[in-house]
C-alpha cells in the first residue's frame, strides 16, 4: 500500500463519494521509475495514486439527472457529450473505478458510493449499445465494429478482475457487463475493419469472447483474419508507421490474442517492433513519429503506450533490453491508461507486471542504447512488393482507408546521447533533428512543379559516409479520347466531362522533376550539411522549409515575415534556441519572393523559417549545433 494513505476516513454522506483523503504525496509530474528512496514511489504506487486522485474529477463528469439519455454516463471534457468509446468514453472511467474498488491499496476500497456510480455507469454503456451490438465512438466510424473491439479488450480485462474480487456487491455490475459482452459477439464475428491494425484489435477481442463466453464463432473469424498475414517487415516496421499510437496497439493486441487463442507466433512480429522502437525514442523520450502514416505525424508522443508489450514480453523472454525499454516506458507513464491498455488492471490481474522484469531497476542507461547509427528497411524489397499491387486486382481504389504504399521505406537513425537525427523518405519532411531542448522537427521540400511537398522515395549510403535521399516526380498532359472510344453522351446535347474515359487519353510533353539531397555529419555529429540538387525543369520555384519547435526563439538572421510565426531568410546566420540550446543554420537565400508554395501545408503552433530556391539547383546548408546537448530520459534515471 503507498505510504501515508489512509483508507480509514468514514464514507461520504448522503450517496456522494469524498475526497480520497489521507497525507500521501502529490504527484504533479510523472516519476521515474526505479527511484526508490523515500520521497518517491515506485510505478505501481504511483499509478494508484494517480487513479485515486483522478477519480474525484470523473465523478464530477457523470450524469446524474435520471431523465437524460446520459443517465449514469460521464462527460467527455472534449465534446460535452457522454460517449461509449475505449478512450474519453464512459468505459475508461469504468476501469479507474474498478480498479480502486477492488484494490486493497486504493483510498476507494470497496466505496459503496462509488460502487453505485460504476452500477450506474455500466447500466449507461449497455443502454448505449446499438441493437446489432455495436457501438459508435462519437468521433467518427458509426455502429463500427473495430471500436467495439477496442471496447470488448478493456471491458473483458475488467470484467474479469471484478470477477475474481468476489465481492457480491458487484454482481449487478457483472450482470450488465457481461450482457454487453454477449451482445457485442455478433458484431465482432460478422464485422469488419478499415485499417490495418483493427485487424489485430478484432483478434484480440474475439479472443476475449472466446475466453468469457466460450464461443467458437470467436475463434473462427479470428482465425480469418489471423490468415491474411502479418503486415510488418523484417527490421519490424508495420504497414502504418504509426510509432506515436497504431504500432503499440499492434503489439498489444497480437499479445493478448497469442495468449487467449493459443497462437505464440502471434508474439514474434511483436518482438521484431518492440526492438525496433529502441532505436525510435529520441533523448527527451519523445517518439519519432516524423513520418507516421497516421494522425500522430509530427505530434508529441511517448514511451508510455508500450509499457504493457515490453513488460510482457520482458517477463516473458527475460530480456534484460525490453525490460529497460519498459523501464523507461513506465517512467512516462502518467496514469493508467485508456480502457483496452489500462495498466493497473493488468497490474492487479497480473502482479508480476508491477516488476523488475529481469534486470536491476535503473538499469535502463546500462542496456538501452544512446549512441547508434540505423538504417531501418534499408534492404527490405519494397520495390517488388509494389510491382506486384496491379496483380491485386483493387486498380489501386481503397474506401475509408488508405493502401500505405509507404510501408517499409526506408529509415536512418543516428543517436549521439542528447542528439538525435532522422533521415526519411515517403513523408513531407526528409530530415529532423533534435539537440536537447532544441527540436528541429522538419526539413520540409515543396515547389511548384506539382505544387506541393517533394517526398523523397529512395535512400542510399554516400560514397564517402552520409546518406543519399532522391525524389522523382512526373508531370504531363492529356490527348483528345479516339472517337472510337467516345461515350454515347459525346455525341449528345450535354456530354459530362466525369463520363469521358480519361484514362484512354494519351500522355504529351511529359516533364520530369528529380532533386537529390546528401545529408552528411562531421566534427562528430555537431555539423550537418544538406546539398540539394535539380536541374530540370530550370524556373521551378521551390522552398525549403525548416520547422522548430514553438517553443524556442529565433535570435538572428536575415528574415522577411510571412505570416504568424513564418519567416522568410535571405541571409546571415540563423539561430534558434531553447533550454541554453542552440541550432545554427547557414545558408539563407531569397531567388523569389512566394511566402508558400500551394497545398504544401505548414503545421501551426511552429516556428518555420524557410528559403525560396529556382532550380537548376546546388544548395549546401550547414546545421551547427551548441555543444553539450542535455541529456536524454535514461541517463536522467541512471543518475
Amino acid at each position: 500500500m503507498p505510504a501515508g494513505r489512509d483508507r480509514s476516513r468514514p464514507p461520504a454522506a448522503d450517496g456522494q463519494v469524498g475526497e480520497a483523503g489521507g497525507a500521501g504525496r502529490a504527484l504533479t509530474e510523472p516519476q521515474p521509475y526505479g527511484n526508490t528512496g523515500e520521497d518517491e514511489l515506485i510505478l505501481y504506487e504511483r499509478l494508484v495514486v494517480k487513479n485515486d486522485e483522478s477519480i474525484e474529477s470523473s465523478l464530477s463528469r457523470q450524469v446524474m439527472e435520471p431523465e437524460s439519455r446520459y443517465y449514469g454516463g460521464t462527460v467527455d471534457p472534449g465534446t460535452g457529450i457522454a460517449w461509449v468509446n475505449h478512450t474519453s468514453g464512459t468505459p475508461s472511467e469504468m476501469c479507474n473505478w474498478g480498479t480502486a474498488l477492488v484494490n486493497p491499496d486504493s483510498a476507494y476500497y470497496r466505496n459503496e458510493a462509488l460502487l453505485q456510480r460504476l452500477r450506474l455507469a455500466a447500466e449507461f454503456v449497455l443502454r448505449a449499445q446499438h441493437d446489432d451490438g455495436s457501438i459508435s465512438p462519437g468521433w467518427t466510424n458509426y455502429h463500427s465494429p473495430p471500436d467495439t473491439a477496442f471496447v470488448v479488450v478493456g471491458y473483458s480485462q475488467l470484467y474479469e478482475l471484478l470477477e475474481r474480487a468476489q465481492w457480491a456487491p458487484l454482481q449487478p455490475v457483472l450482470d450488465s457487463m457481461k450482457r454487453f459482452l454477449e451482445r457485442a459477439l455478433p458484431a465482432l464475428v460478422t464485422g469488419g475493419c478499415h485499417t490495418p491494425n483493427h485487424r489485430w484489435v478484432l483478434c484480440a477481442a474475439l479472443g476475449w469472447l472466446h475466453r468469457l463466453l466460450g464461443s467458437e464463432d470467436a475463434v473462427r473469424r479470428a482465425g480469418e483474419w489471423l490468415a491474411e498475414g502479418m503486415d510488418i517487415t523484417p527490421d519490424g516496421e508495420w504497414t502504418e508507421r504509426s510509432n506515436g499510437i497504431y504500432s503499440a496497439v499492434s503489439d498489444i493486441m497480437l499479445i493478448y490474442a497469442a495468449r487467449l487463442l493459443g497462437r505464440p507466433e502471434l508474439l514474434e512480429p511483436v518482438r521484431l517492433n518492440l526492438r525496433m522502437m529502441v532505436y525510435l525514442v529520441h533523448p527527451s523520450g519523445e517518439i519519432v513519429t516524423d513520418y507516421s502514416g497516421r494522425q500522430d505525424l509530427g505530434h508529441f508522443h511517448d514511451l508510455s503506450p508500450y509499457y504493457l508489450p515490453y513488460a510482457m514480453l520482458a517477463l516473458e523472454d527475460r530480456d534484460p533490453l525490453l525490460a529497460g525499454m519498459a523501464e523507461l516506458a513506465g517512467a512516462a507513464l502518467d496514469g493508467p491508461g485508456v480502457a483496452s491498455v489500462n495498466v493497473l488492471v493488468r497490474m492487479l490481474l497480473e502482479p508480476e507486471l508491477r516488476g523488475p522484469f529481469g534486470a536491476a531497476e535503473g538499469d535502463a542507461a546500462a542496456v538501452v542504447p544512446t549512441r547508434y547509427e540505423k538504417v531501418l528497411n534499408g534492404e527490405f524489397l519494397r520495390g517488388g512488393y509494389l510491382r506486384e499491387m496491379e496483380g491485386a486486382g483493387h486498380h489501386g481504389r481503397i474506401f475509408h482507408s488508405r493502401l500505405h504504399t509507404d510501408f517499409g521505406a526506408p529509415v536512418a537513425r543516428i543517436r549521439d546521447g542528447g542528439t538525435s537525427v532522422t533521415l526519411m523518405t515517403e513523408t513531407p519532411s526528409f530530415f529532423a533533428l533534435r539537440h536537447g531542448a532544441a527540436r528541429l522537427l522538419a526539413v520540409q521540400l515543396s515547389s511548384y512543379f506539382s505544387p506541393g511537398y517533394v517526398p523523397m522515395q529512395e535512400m542510399a549510403l554516400a560514397g564517402g559516409g552520409g546518406y543519399r535521399l532522391s525524389a522523382e516526380q512526373r508531370k504531363g498532359y492529356y490527348g483528345p479520347v479516339r472517337g472510337e472510344q467516345l461515350p454515347a453522351s459525346a455525341g449528345s446535347k450535354i456530354s459530362p466531362w466525369y463520363l469521358l474515359p480519361h484514362h484512354a487519353r494519351e500522355l504529351t510533353h511529359e516533364q520530369v522533376f528529380r532533386v537529390g539531397v546528401e545529408a552528411r555529419s562531421a566534427e562528430e555529429g555537431s555539423v550537418w550539411t544538406l546539398h540539394l540538387s535539380a536541374d530540370e525543369p530550370q524556373d521551378v520555384m521551390t522552398q525549403l522549409s525548416f520547422v522548430f519547435g514553438g517553443e524556442g526563439e529565433l535570435v538572428s538572421g536575415e528574415r522577411l515575415e510571412a505570416g504568424p510565426d513564418r519567416w522568410l531568410w535571405s541571409g546571415g546566420t540563423l539561430r534558434y534556441e531553447c533550454g541554453g540550446d542552440w541550432i545554427e543554420l547557414e545558408g539563407g537565400e531569397l531567388a523569389h519572393l512566394s511566402k508558400s508554395v500551394r497545398d504544401a501545408n505548414l503545421p501551426s503552433g511552429c516556428t518555420v523559417v524557410s528559403i525560396n530556391l529556382m532550380t537548376p539547383l546546388d544548395k549546401r546548408i550547414t546545421i551547427r549545433l551548441s555543444p553539450n546537448a542535455s541529456g536524454g530520459l535514461a541517463e536522467q534515471l541512471a543518475q
